[in-house]
């Protein structure tokens, strides 16, 4: 590849390309794709989110990987929404453990009208300490991605899980297009888009290029991607599915480097069952964001003081963030959370 080529974005990738990438040797793909990410990245620094699930359960959506359905008894309790102090008091420890970025996400279909003044008060909270900020709230319009853009939203999630083809084995629920109508109107309202899928959950090689495909050739590709490995919970459909081969799921972080090479691709769910090589084979293969906290959604994840243990044997640092103000606070704070791994907070993402 040019040097050129190496930093240029497309977004006019054919499923025989993409499908050729994932045939590619093993070391053969990851040698381009970390060619690929050091052409457009720092390769010694990974980017930090803590995740909160303001409201818990209960969901009407049929998703078949996920334990906040109110279809499936996985024995999780329903929450009601979070008060907005109480979730400005956890973003305050998120930052001072070091997190650039704060996630919060609701377990719905989409926010009813009733609900906006809070998850905005929410935003604005969050924004004054200096923080990113990102939302998973369900399905969006227009109307209500403008009033989160007008708060300081700087991120949505909502990903679209998986290929358009395997997608109706997944979820009934929501059509494709309502996922990509709502990532539309997310980007016209001016936020940066988080959209990824999950991997593992039955789903063939050439479904996960689908996916990659997907988010690759939207208009203008994805800030952030965070790849999913399926957490099976007991009581769900996918309880049951065979294991994903752990190179499998390295191969489709290495893709999306390759694909999207000016997207920070983030490791999300799953995490809790990949070792430190594995870990570290995935920074290796163009990850540069992790999910941080000893929950996500509400499957465990690694404690964050595990997280900057292995960053600080492997030579990663915590990606600092530009802000206007509290920049000697907040590089402190990261330099500090390595050297003093002892965050023990829980945290929850409601990411789906």
């Amino acid at each position: 590849m040019t040097a050129g080529a190496l930093t240029t974005i497309r977004t006019d990738w054919s499923s025989e390309e993409v499908q050729a990438l994932f045939a590619q040797p093993f070391n053969d793909l990851l040698f381009q794709a970390q060619t690929v990410h050091r052409a457009n990245f720092d390769p010694n620094s990974v980017q930090v989110s803590t995740l909160l699930s303001i409201k818990t359960g209960a969901c009407p959506e049929d998703c078949k990987y996920c334990p906040q359905s109110n279809r499936y008894d996985t024995g999780l309790e329903a929450e009601k929404l979070m008060e907005v102090e109480k979730v400005l008091a956890e973003a305050r420890a998120a930052k001072a453990s070091g997190t650039t970025r704060f996630c919060m996400g609701a377990a719905w279909r989409s926010p009813k009208k009733k609900d906006m003044p809070y998850v905005t008060a929410m935003v604005k909270g969050v924004k004054e300490m200096g923080l990113e900020t990102c939302m998973t709230l369900g399905m969006l319009t227009g109307e209500q991605a403008t009033e989160l853009a007008e708060a300081g939203l700087d991120y949505y999630n909502h990903n679209l899980d998986t290929s358009p083809e395997f997608y109706g084995d997944i979820i009934t629920t929501r059509t494709y297009q309502d996922r990509l109508g709502t990532l539309g109107n997310v980007r016209d309202a001016g936020i940066k888009v988080c959209s990824g899928g999950i991997v593992g959950m039955g789903e063939s090689i050439k479904d996960r290029a689908g996916l990659l495909l997907q988010l690759a050739n939207l208009p203008v590709q994805p800030e952030s991607v965070p790849i999913n490995m399926l957490v099976k919970v007991e009581g769900t459909p996918m309880a049951e599915v065979e294991d994903l081969d752990p190179f499998d799921f390295i191969r489709t972080i290495a893709v999306a480097r390759i694909m999207m090479p000016k997207s920070h691709v983030r490791l999300s769910a799953g995490r809790e069952s990949m070792n430190e090589e594995m870990h570290a084979l995935a920074y290796f293969a163009g990850a540069n964001s992790i999910f941080y906290g000893e929950k996500l959604l509400t499957t465990p994840n690694p404690k964050a003081n595990k997280d900057l243990a292995l960053f600080d044997r492997l030579g990663i640092k915590p990606e600092e963030r530009d802000v206007e103000h509290d920049d000697d606070a907040q590089s402190q704070a990261l330099l500090g959370a390595v050297e003093q791994a002892t965050n023990d907070r829980f945290f929850y993402d409601a990411t789906a």
